[in-house]
């Protein structure tokens, strides 16, 4: 395997994979506020709050970013709602995010604000739709 071919066609193929399983993650929270699956202690939010919008950006958001369609912005939205999350939730708690429980708001944050710069990567309807699949 040459460097161009890792550069041109394994970073991209990489860059979906993460793309993809982040949306996964992402999806389960949404999932667990909106759905209440996979079981939480917490109940699940009232309509049309804080807490329920954010359960349905993570879900529909989620989603749109699985399949890569809109990533761009779509993945703008989600960084600047996980970096609200991390502040309004978590930073309160501790400023340590091992303590705090942050980890992933920061990890989703930087992620997503990865996709805003470097697109969605293969295996997305974005890039089939730009003719830039790979195969």
């Amino acid at each position: 395997m040459t460097r161009a071919e890792l550069e041109t066609v394994w970073a991209q193929r990489l860059l979906g994979v993460l793309r993809i399983v982040a949306a996964i993650l992402f999806i389960e929270h949404g999932t667990q506020k909106l759905l209440g699956f996979p079981p939480s202690e917490r109940p699940m939010p009232e309509l049309f709050t804080l807490l329920w919008f954010a359960g349905f950006l993570e879900l529909v958001g989620g989603l749109l970013v699985l399949l890569g369609l809109f990533t761009r912005p779509v993945a703008f939205v989600l960084s600047g709602q996980m970096a609200v999350a991390y502040w309004m939730a978590h930073a309160p708690q501790s400023p340590f995010p091992a303590l705090n429980g942050g980890d992933a708001a920061i990890l989703f944050c930087f992620i997503f604000l990865y996709l805003v710069a470097a697109g969605p990567g293969a295996f997305s309807i974005d890039a089939a739709r730009d003719g830039k699949a790979v195969a």
